[in-house]
């Protein structure tokens, strides 16, 4: 069973260190379903789409959930300002009715 972290920004990866995340796979994006196998672990910001596909396949989703003001939406933000929009990691399953 393999840990994958997914993101894009620098941020979050500083973030995910500071707070001794454990995964064993980084990549920037999610292009194939197909390095995912039941049992494995996905850490990132998803489309709800994605994660009921994952979710499917008997892989677990942690969502990196932020507090987002409208004043840092768009902003690449940095390990603190992510701390500061109390960034934490919550499981979703997402059903499709």
């Amino acid at each position: 069973m393999i840990t994958y972290f997914i993101t894009r920004h620098p941020g979050a990866l500083q973030w995910a260190k500071q707070k001794k995340l454990h995964y064993d796979v980084h990549v920037e994006h999610l292009l194939s379903l197909s390095l995912l196998n039941k049992g494995d672990t996905v850490v990132g910001t998803l489309p709800i789409n994605l994660v009921y596909q994952i979710n499917q396949k008997g892989v677990i989703y942690v969502h990196l959930s932020l507090e987002i003001p409208p004043a840092l939406r768009g902003v690449e933000l940095t390990a603190e300002q992510l701390d500061n929009c109390k960034a934490t990691l919550e499981r979703y399953e997402v059903i499709k009715k």
